[in-house]
């Protein structure tokens, strides 16, 4: 389990968010924890204002708004963990899966694939190819 980032939360190489723009709450898990299970705040919500961060570039934010649509609610996306028994551990997941999917946003579209001709040798396999699927039902029809 990785430490807390001192200057905020690492999503890639060139977008940190600033532990400033990031917004905890905890609340009470429902699952394991023994007696400990009403009294703990296990459940974390981590909260990341997309639509007013400082750190992102209008390019940037514009990806993100579109990419992460469906997951924002008024500009601000919200991740949950409660699936370990411990406040710590929660925190950490919550940490890990919201600069996993700012990450997989953020990340710039592949290029466009350039069309180009088949190969010699491919053709040449796709015809031996049907040919032998010709031959093998050809086997199956009646005399």
């Amino acid at each position: 389990m990785p430490a807390p980032h001192h200057a905020g939360l690492p999503v890639s190489a060139a977008l940190t968010i600033p532990r400033a723009e990031l917004t905890w709450r905890f609340s009470r898990a429902s699952g394991p924890g023994g007696q400990g299970v009403n009294t703990t705040d296990s459940r974390v919500e981590l909260s990341w204002d997309v639509a007013r961060s400082a750190v992102l570039g209008d390019a940037q934010r514009a990806r993100l708004l579109e990419r992460l649509g469906p997951r924002l609610v008024d500009g601000v996306l919200t991740v949950v963990a409660s699936e370990h028994r411990e406040q710590l551990r929660n925190r950490a997941a919550a940490s890990q899966r919201l600069a996993a999917i700012v990450a997989d946003a953020a990340a710039a579209p592949p290029r466009a694939r350039r069309a180009t001709r088949p190969t010699r040798g491919s053709k040449e396999r796709r015809l031996t190819a049907k040919k032998q699927r010709s031959a093998t039902k050809a086997l199956r029809r009646m005399p």
